[in-house]
């Protein structure tokens, strides 16, 4: 981690919402999600504020030898967004304890707030993590 991750970094960035990103298409083999109605899924949605998050810290760490990881989401998903509408996603990094981030987040449509909450992530060293993962992969052989 560089010196300059602080709390107080935001950043803002922007997507336009196609049918690849609503609820049918979240889990397509899911019948239950194929006749939802066709608006910004709750689980895309918490991709993009985790992405945002990513590209708001990724300057600050010895990436991608650094990278982080979403250990926790608590947001609230207000309002509907149709495809073909551009949502912005707001987040800024509150509280920097050791590796532990924790981020405010916000996201709007064109024409409303549609969601808010706090998002974790904690720095990892992408190395020792793969590893970790094929020891745990090795394990269930």
């Amino acid at each position: 981690m560089k010196e300059t991750l602080k709390a107080g970094i935001e950043h803002t960035f922007t997507l336009r919402i196609d049918a690849s990103k609503t609820v049918p298409a979240l889990y397509p083999e899911a019948e239950e999600f194929r006749v939802m109605p066709e608006v910004f899924a709750t689980g895309f949605m918490v991709g993009f504020l985790e992405w945002t998050c990513i590209q708001a810290v990724n300057p600050h760490l010895d990436w991608p030898a650094e990278q982080t990881v979403g250990t926790r989401i608590d947001v609230s998903h207000t309002a509907a967004t149709p495809p073909g509408m551009t949502v912005t996603a707001k987040v800024k990094l509150v509280e920097l304890e050791g590796r532990r981030l924790l981020f405010e987040v916000e996201a709007r449509d064109e024409i409303e707030l549609i969601c808010r909450g706090k998002h974790e992530r904690f720095v990892i060293n992408k190395e020792k993590f793969d590893g970790k993962l094929k020891e745990k992969a090795k394990a269930r052989r």
